[in-house]
């Protein structure tokens, strides 16, 4: 087993404790940070994968609007965003070995490209990404292509 790193972000307690309160809209929006979006949705991926390209957009919109957020045309849930992320959580995931935690986890994965907010502007032009259509629906990126496979979600793609 893998020991644990003395700077990853948060502890396996803290992981889990992160995705339970996204789940049942506890979690404070201040601390819905970059950092506690790719932690959640890993430990998510890691602990109930099936379906979450489907089950995703409701969990975001209902956190969302549980902590006062509005999710319309130009705030709130995005649905290219949350599926790329998705996708290519994933895909890190399936290398991870399966007895690492998920503290050491979110560390590796926050160190990757996906640690910077700007990493989807890798493969989609600002206007593309912040599109409404992209919004709404998943879009294709413009700029080079998603090294994850995406699956459709429930919405309606753009």
């Amino acid at each position: 087993m893998t020991a644990p790193r003395t700077d990853a972000p948060f502890s396996d307690a803290q992981v889990a404790d992160l995705a339970a309160r996204l789940l049942d809209h506890s979690l404070p929006k201040d601390q819905w940070t970059h950092a506690a979006h790719l932690s959640a949705t890993l430990r998510l991926v890691r602990t109930r994968n099936e379906g979450l390209e489907r089950d995703m957009p409701g969990i975001i919109r209902g956190y969302n609007a549980a902590v006062g957020g509005v999710n319309d045309d130009h705030s709130g849930y995005h649905e290219t965003i949350t599926q790329a992320y998705l996708a290519a959580i994933r895909a890190f995931a399936a290398t991870l070995p399966a007895e690492l935690g998920d503290g050491e986890a979110c560390a590796r994965l926050l160190a990757t490209p996906m640690g910077d907010k700007a990493w989807p502007l890798t493969f989609w032009s600002r206007e593309r990404l912040f599109s409404i259509a992209a919004r709404r629906g998943w879009v294709d990126p413009d700029l080079r292509p998603l090294e994850a496979p995406v699956h459709a979600s429930a919405g309606t793609p753009a």
